[in-house]
């Protein structure tokens, strides 16, 4: 089948490439010319494991194209994704300025039957606008309405793990309208999916409405399952009490699971804060209000101070002369996504205290750079405080401390002689529990980490 992806991003890279493996001929389109120089020469502009190859491989097969031509994209494809940007409002509302921008495209070019597929995460009511925008200008054109049907088909992608979510899906949600129009886009999309169902149906069908709120709804609910496990982790400090047992305790319950029951320094990136801000947005405007959700987001903005308060504590409100080495930036393994990333909190309230601060990242080294820059505009010699280094071990050299933010891999099993021979005092203050207590106990090591008896 022909597909048009418009936004080369994150969720529109790694849609055009799983597509295209698929054996779809597949354009993907952005407005950024720097970006898909990048694609068209062989990068990718995002880190994401396995998507680099998979990109390479369709290229090579001449199933995938990048290009800012737009006409050219509309013309391509009987399938549009619209998979650009709804970045989080002033209000904390979705801006759906590119979602709409994108519509008009369509409409301004378009001159065969299309499926207009919304894969950005946007408000319940998205697709309505997105079929007025497409109306107006098929209108201008003297053309009819019915020649597009808007779907709303939500992605649930891990960063990650993103790849592998997409060619092995749990779920594929599409939304249509019951119309002639609809029904024909529904047929359309079933063909388009059917390779990812040959196992079991794994496709749910309804209205565009509950698509748009499924995505929401998913992202919140996990989002409160994080908040949940923070709140008591930070009593299980109060009392006593270990988290890893009550999380273990909890999670064995069928009803409960594991799932996202890790209690650590609050979630980041670019889906959860900004999910969770929409949907309480979007039940402001219908005069209610999202009561759990509002705390959620409250306690998943103090949890990113909760490592700065157990270093406070230990050392003492001016940390001024003191030195951290900082592991981990992106707000999560296998990805260099800093947005809304813990680490960055962590970093200025560090530095706010006079400490300066050594970090070290796998992949984000890059992207924090940039992040770090914005969050010291106009504080130069607060960035001077903060450093990078491309070896875990020396960012650890003359440190008073060791602080792990991001959960890598590569941190879980560190040579601790090392650790303890290159740190001024074997201090580790863990915000992902990725060590026993009492295994640091016996090492000498003075351990403090989220609900395991600080």
């Amino acid at each position: 089948m022909k597909v048009t992806i418009i936004g080369s991003g994150y969720v529109g890279l790694v849609t055009g490439a799983c597509l295209a493996e698929q054996g779809n001929n597949v354009f993907c389109v952005d407005v950024d010319p720097k970006k898909i120089e990048i694609l068209n020469s062989g990068g990718v502009p995002i880190y994401e494991p396995g998507l680099k190859e998979m990109i390479e491989r369709n290229r090579a097969a001449g199933r995938l194209q990048f290009s800012t031509d737009i006409a050219a994209s509309v013309a391509h494809g009987d399938i549009q994704f619209i998979a650009v940007g709804t970045p989080p409002d002033e209000d904390g509302s979705a801006d759906l300025q590119y979602v709409v921008a994108a519509a008009r495209n369509i409409g301004r070019h378009m001159a065969t039957p299309k499926v207009i597929v919304d894969k950005s995460t946007v408000p319940v009511g998205t697709a309505d606008k997105v079929q007025t925008a497409i109306t107006e200008e098929l209108e201008k054109r003297g053309l009819p309405s019915d020649l597009c049907a808007v779907v709303s088909n939500p992605e649930f992608l891990k960063e990650g793990a993103a790849v592998e979510d997409f060619m092995r899906p749990d779920r594929i949600v599409i939304g249509t309208e019951n119309t002639p129009a609809g029904m024909r886009a529904k047929e359309q999309m079933r063909k388009l999916y059917a390779p990812f169902n040959r196992n079991h149906e794994r496709t749910y069908y309804m209205d565009v409405k509950s698509a748009e709120l499924t995505k929401y709804a998913a992202n919140a609910m996990l989002a409160t399952r994080i908040s949940f496990m923070n709140e008591l982790a930070n009593l299980a400090d109060l009392v006593g009490a270990d988290i890893e047992h009550v999380r273990q305790g909890i999670g064995s319950d069928s009803r409960i699971g594991f799932g996202f029951l890790y209690p650590g320094t609050g979630y980041g990136g670019s889906c959860f804060p900004k999910d969770v801000s929409a949907l309480s947005k979007t039940a402001k405007e219908h005069g209610r209000e999202l009561k759990i959700l509002d705390a959620v987001e409250a306690v998943n903005e103090l949890q990113k101070y909760t490592l700065v308060e157990k270093i406070e504590k230990r050392f003492g409100k001016d940390l001024k002369g003191m030195r951290f080495a900082l592991w981990g930036l992106a707000f999560k393994p296998n990805t260099d996504d800093m947005r809304e990333a813990p680490s960055r909190v962590i970093i200025q309230e560090l530095v706010k205290r006079g400490a300066q601060v050594v970090a070290y990242d796998p992949v984000a080294m890059s992207e924090a750079s940039h992040a770090l820059e914005l969050d010291f505009k106009g504080n130069p010699t607060g960035l001077a405080q903060v450093s990078m280094t491309a070896d875990p071990m020396s960012a650890l050299t003359d440190a008073d401390a060791l602080v792990i933010v991001t959960e890598w891999k590569a941190f879980h099993t560190p040579d601790f002689d090392q650790v303890m021979q290159k740190l001024k005092r074997p201090t580790i203050f863990d915000g992902r529990n990725l060590y026993e207590p009492a295994s640091m106990q016996e090492l000498g090591i003075e351990y403090y980490g989220i609900g395991r008896h600080n």
